[in-house]
């Protein structure tokens, strides 16, 4: 009984915590509080999502990917960094689909760039864009797509 009501309450925060986070992530200007929110938010979604006893690498893959883009926005490279290669580890050691290679590519991208790398971030992004090619779906295409693109413009 106990075990469910945390299960409930980690399946809850994993996904609140998550969305409230993105809500963040698309607000074009943040105050120091709501970067600081906004960094905690993705940090705890991951961390409930690791509680769960549903979780898979897919939730992990997007999890790491998430702190990591919140980090970077942050201009916090070492943890973006972090998160960044978290996400491609998880994200290959469990044979995700393009997309999510994709993304932790893109991560690690962002996250160089974050730290002012910019051969190292043009190198991740090749990587990204290669994963790219290789998606089927239309949708996951256009999101990719759209932030791999947002990439191109920062150098």
């Amino acid at each position: 009984m106990a075990e469910d009501r945390a299960q409930n309450a980690h399946a809850h925060f994993s996904v609140d915590c998550f969305n409230r986070c993105w809500e963040l992530i698309d607000k074009a200007h943040r105050t120091a509080a709501e970067e600081e929110e906004m960094l905690l938010l993705a940090q705890a979604s991951l961390w409930h999502w690791k509680q769960r006893t549903d979780c898979k690498p897919l939730n992990m893959s997007i999890g790491y990917w998430q702190a990591s883009r919140v980090f970077a926005l942050a201009e916090k490279r070492e943890m973006a960094s972090f998160y960044a290669e978290r996400c491609l580890e998880v994200s290959q050691s469990a044979e995700l689909a393009p997309f999510y290679l994709g993304y932790a590519y893109e991560a690690l991208a962002r996250a160089a760039l974050a730290g002012g790398a910019v051969e190292r971030a043009a190198e991740y992004l090749a990587k990204a864009k290669s994963e790219l090619r290789r998606v089927d779906d239309k949708d996951e295409l256009k999101m990719l797509q759209d932030d791999i693109d947002s990439l191109d413009k920062a150098f």
